[in-house]
């Protein structure tokens, strides 16, 4: 395989050097795993591992028509924009040992009436969360239901049947705080999460601005204790403030009560390079790469989660979705956004890929 990259082999001496650091904090268990749903992600159907297949073509989708849903934010919303093609929505994931169970939202608003269930996170999580509402809604299309939106949260009530499902919009799970000196990443301070409890499901997501730099930086400073850094390293600023994340989690959660989900890193396809077309980017395509093996490799970002959701004490159940995700170059808004200018390959079209991300919810929850 050949020598590691300079950045893999520092992040993983990095990573190795600061467990007794964490242990310390109590955060992570002594020894081995603990019962962590999120160290055995591969077992979830017998022997099925859910999160390695192939996308096939099946005539039966889209589960949902965008110009019926109520709740696709324009920048995802690529039919009502102008994207030509619609063999993108035709895709359904297929795992190589077994079958995903066929999402039935009247099940799911049954089995979870009265309850809430927040997304939390960046504009992913947006994204996930109104698949999921759409996908539910399309079950339900005369049934009564409430949209808010303001200040960061919003939420879909679906009336009849109690259930509420929310999204918190945070960048990085972690606080971005205006101080005097300017705007400051705090990787260890958590108070956004006193708005996270009394949930019954928590579906995290962290990452997409971590890699932000510039202009599109939303800070000056990183701090770290009582420390202010102009910057660091950003897979190790995000492994700090995943640990932050973790130590709230242990903290905070009570599994009797609550489920708690992390959704996978989620990649961009602006590099053709990726999976070996150097000169593309999502702009153009129109068919899922179908190799066995994506050309990229695993992203580093992966590692990270792998490595803190491994050592938490409380379960988490890790949405794996970042390689099925790679696989779907095709299934950007691209140009065909209402919303964001340029070329869009990091967010995904509605209908579209967290569609299956959603199954895949629906699959771990109902298994």
């Amino acid at each position: 395989m050949g020598f590691l990259p300079f950045k893999a082999l520092f992040l993983i001496l990095f990573l190795f050097s600061h467990q007794t650091k964490a242990e310390d904090l109590n955060l992570f268990s002594n020894g081995s795993s603990s019962s962590t749903i999120s160290s055995v992600p591969r077992k979830l159907a017998g022997k099925c591992n859910w999160f390695r297949g192939v996308w096939v073509y099946d005539r039966s989708y889209p589960l949902y028509d965008s110009f019926s849903c109520p709740f696709i934010d324009p920048e995802f919303n690529c039919q009502k924009y102008g994207r030509p093609d619609k063999s993108y929505l035709k895709y359904r994931w297929q795992p190589f040992s077994c079958s995903l169970p066929r999402f039935d939202g009247l099940n799911f608003l049954e089995k979870w009436r009265g309850k809430k269930i927040m997304f939390v996170g960046d504009s992913l999580s947006q994204n996930q969360w109104q698949s999921l509402t759409c996908m539910l809604h399309a079950w339900v299309p005369k049934s009564k239901y409430t949209y808010v939106k303001r200040d960061g949260l919003a939420s879909v009530t679906f009336e009849d049947y109690g259930v509420k499902i929310l999204l918190h919009r945070t960048q990085y799970l972690v606080d971005l705080v205006n101080e005097k000196v300017g705007p400051v990443l705090k990787l260890d301070s958590i108070k956004n999460g006193d708005g996270w409890k009394g949930m019954d499901m928590l579906v995290f997501n962290t990452w997409h601005w971590w890699t932000h730099a510039g202009r599109s930086q939303p800070w000056d400073y990183i701090q770290e204790g009582n420390k202010l850094y102009k910057d660091m390293n950003r897979l190790i600023a995000f492994y700090k403030g995943l640990t932050t994340w973790a130590r709230w989690v242990n903290l905070n959660v009570d599994p009797s009560k609550t489920k708690v989900f992390f959704q996978g890193i989620s990649p961009t396809h602006y590099e053709g390079r990726d999976w070996n077309q150097p000169s593309k980017s999502c702009s153009g395509q129109t068919q899922p790469f179908f190799g066995t093996r994506y050309p990229a490799g695993t992203p580093m970002a992966w590692v990270v989660v792998n490595k803190v959701l491994s050592r938490i004490k409380k379960p988490v159940f890790l949405l794996d979705v970042t390689m099925l995700s790679q696989y779907r170059k095709d299934g950007h808004p691209s140009a065909y956004s209402g919303e964001h200018s340029g070329t869009d390959c990091s967010h995904w079209c509605l209908p579209g890929l967290p569609d299956t991300w959603n199954e895949l919810l629906y699959a771990a929850l109902f298994r």
